[in-house]
């Protein structure tokens, strides 16, 4: 008497077994599934046709034929065009400018520090500026989001062009090193010299209020 597979044995049982107590249900592709219709495999990877009658060998292999499953899609709920799945504030309002991970943030606020002007070819900041930039900090500290910084700082018409730019960067850093010092650190610098006056530099108190520096929120 011969004794057969002796591996084949306790797999087809323990399928017969799964199969017989669902039905035999029929998987995707017409390859015999369990309850929960997945696709019933042997160690090598061979699958059975879904047929009637006894348990048969494994007759091909299942490979690239198997049926994949779908993985489940990634939502928007707030509609702020960062996935639920890296939003890290999932219920920001609506029509709010967000950053990367989500987060609203201030966007587009523009200060422009003319009150109590620099100094003529200084740039050091008077006590009205650093008030001001105070106050910007609080408000970035208190945002959600991920604020980036810019500086641009100006001058007025008097003197070479050459140096007045690099004046103007100066002013631009010593607004950014105070904000630093108040813990804002993602800050870029601009100079733009005498390039955009907001006054006529022909009188004094219109090169006093090109005597600036901006500060640009994105």
């Amino acid at each position: 008497m011969k004794k057969g597979n002796k591996n084949f044995i306790p797999m087809a049982a323990a399928i017969a077994l799964v199969l017989g107590s669902n039905g035999a249900m029929a998987g995707t592709m017409g390859y015999a599934a369990d309850g929960v219709k997945d696709v019933v495999m042997s160690g090598a990877g061979e699958c059975w046709r879904s047929v009637d009658g006894p348990m048969m060998p494994p007759v091909e292999k299942c490979g690239d034929a198997m049926p994949k499953k779908e993985e489940p899609k990634d939502g928007d709920d707030d509609n702020d065009g960062v996935p639920n799945s890296k939003d890290k504030c999932p219920n920001t309002r609506a029509g709010a400018t967000v950053d990367s991970d989500g987060c609203e943030i201030i966007e587009n606020l523009v200060i422009n520090l003319v009150v109590e002007e620099f100094d003529f070819d200084s740039a050091v900041l008077k006590p009205e500026m650093k008030e001001a930039l105070r106050e910007l900090a609080d408000r970035i500290k208190a945002s959600p989001g991920h604020e980036s910084i810019t500086i641009i700082g100006h001058t007025d018409s008097t003197g070479p062009e050459e140096y007045n730019m690099k004046l103007s960067l100066r002013r631009a850093e010593a607004a950014a090193e105070y904000l630093r010092s108040l813990g804002i650190d993602d800050i870029t610098t601009e100079g733009r010299g005498e390039s955009e006056p907001i006054a006529d530099n022909s009188t004094r108190e219109g090169r006093a209020q090109n005597r600036r520096i901006e500060v640009r929120t994105h």
